[in-house]
């Protein structure tokens, strides 16, 4: 055996310089859909909310959200988060979810799954059966639950924000596609539903349509933000934006209801049915008189994985009538990563090639 691999076998540790910035995260997915958990080495957020936390990062440490979400250290689709303190005492932690084009709103994959790995690391006393997490996102508090059986999450479901619908059957002039049928509405996020049913399109919500599901998804969403002036949140400005496009379609899987595939923030595709986008299609359906409270409804993604969506209560929120969604799936973890930044690296904050 060479000196050199026996070298190879006896130093497997890389200890960076001192002035490289070291970033410890634990990775995630939720029905294929990534999450990148940071737990150490983001320098530290001021503010007094999860809100201030946001806007602190956004203007302070963006290079830094380019750096662990774009290539090399990550790809167009990757999703991440970081945990700050709760808005107030009665909560546990609050969450900031970053993506490609900046900071979402909610993230029902990254509440799965940062649910999951709380029980995993034991970050709250675990017990047999449901384990509630109260959760501050920049939309609100969510009530999440893991189910725990034989000490393992066997599942988690959540109890989402007040979701509402702005409009149905809306229909708006896209380039190539022609006149557009689309619902607006809020499940932590606002999102333009658009039902394949309602629309003349010449591709499908399989994976041989993945790039015409961007490009035409992102198409649908620049028209609505340009046309529709009532994307508007009844209370945080900070929230008042269209996070993406929703398509929705048939499953020809039994016992599935209907299929979801979301392009969200600029041109990404949901590997999993997309929890706020389930939460905003209760509202939909409740309004339609389509579910009942204690009926569930459940969505697959385009990798073929499943949420379950179900209506808890309704309440008064602002102008509208809004339902509490319940949202369920499973999370798994997929590694661990210390992410050295060089500061003479040129290409230190990233970049993408789609």
């Amino acid at each position: 055996m060479s000196k050199t691999f026996q070298n190879i076998l006896r130093q497997t540790d890389f200890n960076p310089p001192k002035d490289w910035l070291q970033i410890k995260t634990i990775d995630m997915h939720t029905g294929g859909e990534p999450l990148r958990v940071i737990v150490s080495g983001f320098p530290e957020l001021k503010g007094n909310s999860v809100l201030d936390y946001r806007r602190y990062c956004k203007e302070h440490y963006d290079y830094l959200r380019t750096a662990l979400m774009f290539e090399p250290r990550g790809h167009a689709d990757m999703y991440g988060c970081i945990l700050v303190p709760p808005n107030d005492e009665s909560g546990d932690f609050g969450i900031l979810f970053l993506h490609n084009e900046g900071y979402s709103t909610m993230c029902g994959h990254a509440i799965i799954a940062i649910t999951t790995l709380a029980v995993e690391m034991k970050w709250i006393d675990v017990h047999e059966g449901d384990n509630e997490l109260k959760i501050d996102a920049p939309c609100g508090r969510i009530t999440a639950f893991a189910s725990v059986k034989d000490g393992k999450v066997s599942g988690v479901r959540f109890h989402c924000v007040p979701s509402f619908v702005v409009g149905l059957d809306r229909t708006v002039e896209v380039k190539g596609l022609g006149k557009v049928t689309y619902d607006l509405a809020y499940g932590g996020a606002f999102y333009a539903y658009v039902d394949m049913n309602k629309n003349n399109f010449d591709f499908d919500l399989s994976t041989d349509s993945y790039r015409p599901l961007i490009s035409e998804g992102m198409n649908i969403k620049r028209a609505v933000m340009q046309q529709d002036a009532e994307i508007l949140h009844p209370f945080e400005e900070d929230l008042s934006f269209l996070y993406g496009t929703i398509f929705i379609g048939d499953s020809d899987k039994p016992g599935i209801d209907s299929k979801n595939v979301c392009i969200f923030a600029e041109g990404e595709v949901d590997r999993c049915p997309t929890g706020s986008g389930v939460s905003g299609r209760m509202a939909i359906h409740k309004m339609r008189n389509e579910i009942d409270f204690k009926e569930t409804m459940a969505i697959e993604s385009i990798t073929g994985s499943v949420f379950k969506g179900s209506v808890v209560s309704e309440e008064n929120y602002g102008p509208f009538k809004a339902v509490i969604p319940q949202v369920e799936g499973k999370a798994h973890i997929t590694g661990k990563h210390t992410f050295c930044i060089d500061p003479n690296d040129p290409m230190k904050n990233g970049f993408i090639l789609r």
